[in-house]
């Protein structure tokens, strides 16, 4: 095998590969003679096919099977030889040649950048810490009643956490939304669901009041027919309708699973919820300030082009996916609104990967399989959820990736230098 590399830019690279066709010969009539001895076709008793028949209605195949076998193995051989680490996935290509007894094919790829010995000792984070308080689970049960409410409805006029039923519609200098009609659902004062100037207008109306309003909707707002312009909406109220709470009682307690119906039980059991999910954040969080610091200190590093646009299409079908699955269908995120994003998705990885390379860092497959464990205790039936990673190559790579990459911000975090910070448990949970 003869293999030749070139520089095309900084880290872009073509790597040319030319291999003796009697290796594709081999492994083509390997594979013929595999299938032979397995074969049971018509005509033919089992494992006594002979290989040209197989050839005849198989060749095609096991000869587009076997290059690709072939290429595969020997560019990996390349790669080691070499002594490349790719970004990305190579863009593989045959050639022609003139040698009747060679295959040749060219492979364009990017490399990792160098980023040089990387001390995470001078590295400056802030480090949250957050408990779970018993008013904060008053709070939560309390959002749990929210969630159990019924809504019985009144005569009287509409106010703060009432249900209103209303109709809008809108007019601008040029159109009507809807044309026909109007718009007919529900929402509670003061959940911030409508928009804020038409949900201030519902307190203090009866069923069957109509008010009018004139609103600036933004540039971004969701209708296309409204975003940018002002129009005079028509608000009617319909049935209102006031909040109907349990009380925290045996049944209550029963509801959400808890046999013994015992309060003390049920407030350990939001504990632990709590915590689960006060972990899981504290963890996004740390994850987020490490590789932010990371990025901005090697932010002089020029990294592959090509990871960078398949990140940005990445998050731009993701948001797109999103936004038709709220309804959205029109709608169709561009790559540019991503690619600071993207950028610093790359240079984290690159830098995670490049931390765990030159400090030795492996997978802790015991902490692979508490991750797990922990997953599937959110479902109903966990065990199903466990047997459906481990049937999955998939979705087991991408559980194997986020926790070395945990083990690599924690590796990190107790290095580093950190200024320590305080937050209360509705602070931690904020979206960072």
């Amino acid at each position: 095998m003869q293999v030749s590399l070139e520089n095309t830019s900084n880290l872009a690279r073509r790597m040319t590969v030319s291999i003796p066709a009697d290796r594709l010969s081999s492994v083509i009539d390997n594979r013929l003679r595999d299938m032979a001895s397995k074969a049971n076709l018509k005509g033919f008793r089992k494992g006594k096919v002979p290989t040209k028949v197989i050839e005849q209605r198989y060749g095609q195949q096991v000869r587009s099977e076997a290059f690709g076998e072939l290429v595969r193995a020997s560019f990996d051989q390349a790669v080691r030889q070499e002594n490349v680490r790719l970004a990305g996935q190579p863009n593989i290509q045959a050639e022609p040649t003139d040698a009747e007894n060679e295959i040749r094919y060219t492979a364009t790829f990017e490399i990792v950048p160098e980023f040089g010995a990387i001390d995470v000792a001078q590295l400056q984070i802030e480090r949250a810490h957050a408990q779970v308080q018993d008013s904060d689970i008053d709070n939560m049960i309390e959002t749990l009643r929210q969630q159990r409410r019924t809504w019985v409805p009144v005569s009287r006029a509409a106010q703060a956490g009432d249900l209103v039923a209303v109709e809008t519609f809108a007019s601008t200098a040029t159109a009507r939304v809807p044309e026909q009609g109007a718009e007919k659902g529900a929402t509670v004062i003061g959940s911030g669901v409508m928009f804020p100037e038409l949900e201030a207008q519902l307190s203090g109306m009866l069923a069957g009041d109509v008010r009018e309003v004139d609103v600036a909707f933004p540039e971004d707002w969701r209708v296309p027919a409204l975003a940018g312009q002002s129009a005079k909406v028509s608000i009617t109220a319909g049935q209102v309708s006031e909040p109907d709470m349990p009380e925290i009682d045996e049944a209550f307690v029963k509801s959400f699973g808890v046999k013994s119906g015992k309060l003390e039980v049920f407030r350990n059991e939001v504990r632990s919820n709590l915590e689960r999910e006060l972990k899981g954040m504290m963890m996004s969080r740390l994850r987020s300030e490490v590789a932010s610091k990371l990025v901005a200190a090697y932010s002089h590093v020029e990294l592959p082009v090509g990871l960078i646009e398949a990140e940005a299409q990445g998050l731009a079908r993701n948001a797109t996916e999103q936004a038709r699955q709220q309804g959205n269908a029109e709608y169709t995120a561009g790559t540019e609104q991503f690619a600071n994003a993207a950028r610093n998705r790359v240079a984290a990885g690159l830098l995670v990967g490049e931390i765990a390379r030159q400090n030795g860092l492996k997978l802790d497959f015991n902490r692979v399989k508490e991750t797990l464990s922990l997953i599937a205790s959110t479902y109903e039936e966990p065990k199903q959820v466990i047997e459906l990673y481990r049937n999955d190559p998939n979705l087991m790579s991408g559980l194997q990736n986020r926790v070395m990459e945990e083990q690599v911000i924690d590796w990190v975090a107790e290095r580093a230098q950190a200024n320590e910070q305080e937050l209360s448990f509705t602070e931690a949970m904020r979206p960072v």
